[in-house]
């Protein structure tokens, strides 16, 4: 086998000589070839007729000749055509190394700079390039997005070992924000409340942090940073070195991604050619990943799915479907068991580690962008892993209890290397129906249009459903304002008895009151009435004084007195016939005169009422 140096100079030659840029692709046509350039290089450029020898092995393949004047004929598979291969194409000098072109997106505020470079150039070149696009002078612009951190300008891209694509930002600090329409928005998102889920990849942990929309990264906010508002997830882990980044794509590179078109089966029969897939895929995709998808025996549903969450972030990148957090009946609920309108299709993802598909599927297809928008717009997904097998044990009686046991046989009997598996599950009143089983070994426009036709029966289903539960509601508001109207009704009439109730009482306790008040002087009025000094007869020899009193209602009544009497005693004789003087007030004809604010003690004569005279009563004020 190469050497890790000779493989980068075998990977850059191929790259050179085929014009595939895509590493991965080359890395596997390199793995299938054993690392010989030569059958790799004629395997992707097949020739008519010719046979070349490898310098690295012994076998012959077709292949073009190299030489100066060398064409392709019949006598070229003779050994000498091999002496005169190594001897004119030795693998590091016919084949000359071409440059890398990396592919950089640039996002500046609102814009997005597309720039494209030979890996020899260095990082000021690139800042050269958009001085003149963004208009902003070098020196005020920090170049930000790096793997390894901030690097000098005259860093070279080549020592840097970048994939063909990246993404960097520009921030900068000494520039005042440019004004805009948007501003009142901006100002808004700078007021909100960002959700910031950050995923400990070392320790598996995962911390929910609020932070206002003008909290910083850096020197750029969180409301202009483009973080999905309210919630955004993020993973966090620990930097490598410069020398731990080689180390490590040179360990990934074995990871080969594989497009099949072909069904599970035709993998199982490889062992017949004498690969097997471990040969093929340069090694086990399993023994090459550090942690399970998804512990095994996991207690609780939740914290599974959070691992898995954040291991397939740290596999394949943060562009996949969100995955619920939680377990298979809470995603029920939240799929099928709201309002008819905010109902969704379930999507139940099935992972397996050891399918040779399973790379491909969740990189190519899985996180395609078109994938995941759909997904998250019409689909309530949830993952589990197969790999374990305890795991897939309790994935069966779950998928037994809540979709019969057809449905648990059929995913029993699906073989490994048709795994990955994409379940799509529609609510229904009584029960849940698969609508669609779909295996790894599909294309990303077939899976698109699988998932557009299960979304239109589901649609189909929403509008019977959203009619039904319309015509329910209108019916519920009907009852609902009846039992209101009903219940006013009820109300008023309560009310109104209530009131009657109280007038009653009321009057009622009025009228004993006057009962009490009348009783009372009637016998105050019999009191003063037997209190009264017997009339003087009209043939008494004492002094006597006849008064004549005129009531209210113009009716009189007389009397005589002894002029001895105290005038409290004529003051009693009227209160006696109905008219108490605290009430009433007497008052005398000529002079007119008030006769009740006089002394009571005083006598009849000394008040001079004798020996006769007519008072009239009044009422107080």
């Amino acid at each position: 086998m190469a050497s890790n140096m000779d493989r980068e100079m075998i990977l850059a030659d191929f790259q050179a000589c085929t014009g595939i840029e895509n590493i991965d692709e080359a890395i596997t046509l390199l793995e299938q070839n054993n690392w010989d350039l030569v059958a790799a290089i004629n395997g992707v450029i097949p020739q008519e007729n010719g046979i070349l020898q490898s310098e690295y092995g012994g076998e012959t393949l077709q292949g073009p000749t190299y030489g100066p004047t060398s064409h392709p004929t019949a006598s070229s598979s003779t050994p000498s055509s091999s002496s005169a291969f190594r001897h004119v194409v030795p693998s590091r000098q016919i084949v000359e190394r071409q440059p890398r072109m990396l592919d950089f997106r640039v996002e500046y505020r609102d814009r997005n700079v597309d720039v494209v470079l030979e890996d020899s150039c260095t990082v000021g070149e690139i800042k050269h390039i958009l001085e003149n696009e963004l208009q902003i002078p070098v020196s005020k612009m920090l170049l930000k997005g790096w793997k390894t951190g901030d690097l000098d300008d005259s860093t070279v891209l080549k020592t840097l070992h970048l994939p063909k694509n990246n993404s960097l930002y520009v921030l900068t600090p000494d520039l005042p924000p440019p004004s805009s329409s948007n501003s009142g928005a901006l100002q808004e998102s700078l007021n909100q409340n960002f959700m910031l889920i950050i995923t400990h990849r070392e320790v598996q942990r995962e911390y929910n942090l609020n932070f206002s929309g003008s909290s910083t990264i850096q020197e750029m906010t969180l409301a202009a940073s483009g973080l999905t508002y309210p919630c955004h997830r993020l993973t966090v882990g620990r930097r490598s070195s410069p020398a731990q980044i080689r180390e490590q794509s040179e360990e990934q590179c074995t990871d080969v991604h594989m497009v099949s078109d072909s069904d599970g089966d035709d993998f199982e029969d490889a062992t017949e050619f004498g690969v097997d897939d471990g040969e093929m895929f340069g090694m086990a995709s399993s023994a090459l990943r550090k942690s399970p998808m998804m512990p095994e025996n996991a207690e609780n549903e939740g914290d599974a799915l959070l691992q898995f969450t954040a291991e397939f972030s740290s596999r394949y990148g943060d562009c996949h479907p969100v995955y619920f957090i939680g377990s298979l009946e809470a995603a029920f609920q939240e799929a099928f068991y709201g309002k008819a309108r905010d109902r969704k299709l379930l999507a139940i993802y099935l992972h397996h580690d050891e399918s040779v598909l399973t790379n491909v599927f969740c990189s190519q297809m899985l996180c395609a962008e078109s994938i995941v928008s759909y997904l998250s717009q019409n689909f309530i997904t949830w993952a589990w892993d197969m790999t374990k097998e305890a795991n897939r044990a309790r994935f069966l009686t779950m998928c037994t209890r809540h979709f019969g046991s057809v449905v648990a046989q059929t995913i029993r009997t699906q073989k490994t290397d048709q795994f990955p598996l994409f379940l799509i599950i529609m609510g229904k009143r009584s029960s849940n129906e698969v609508l669609n089983v779909i295996q790894g070994n599909t294309t990303v426009d077939e899976l698109m249009m699988r998932l557009m036709a299960a979304m239109e029966i589901f649609s189909a289903q929403q509008q019977e459903d959203i009619k039904d539960e319309d015509e329910r509601e209108a019916r519920e508001n009907v009852k609902r304002e009846q039992d209101e109207a009903y219940r006013i009704s009820l109300e008023a009439d309560r009310a109104k008895r209530e009131a009657q109730e109280r007038e009653q009482a009321e009057q009622f306790r009025l009228e004993q009151i006057r009962k009490e008040q009348e009783e009372e002087r009637e016998a105050i009025r019999l009191s003063l009435e037997q209190s009264l000094p017997p009339e003087p007869k009209k043939e008494s020899t004492e002094s006597v004084s006849k008064l004549r009193i005129r009531t209210p209602s113009g009716e009189f009544f007389e009397r005589r007195f002894l002029a001895s009497s105290k005038l409290q005693v004529v003051f009693d004789f009227v209160a006696s016939k109905g008219y108490p003087w605290e009430e009433f007030k007497l008052l005398g004809t000529f002079p007119r005169r008030d006769v009740t604010q006089l002394d009571p003690d005083k006598s009849l004569l000394e008040v001079k009422l004798y020996p006769q005279e007519t008072l009239f009563l009044e009422a107080k004020e």
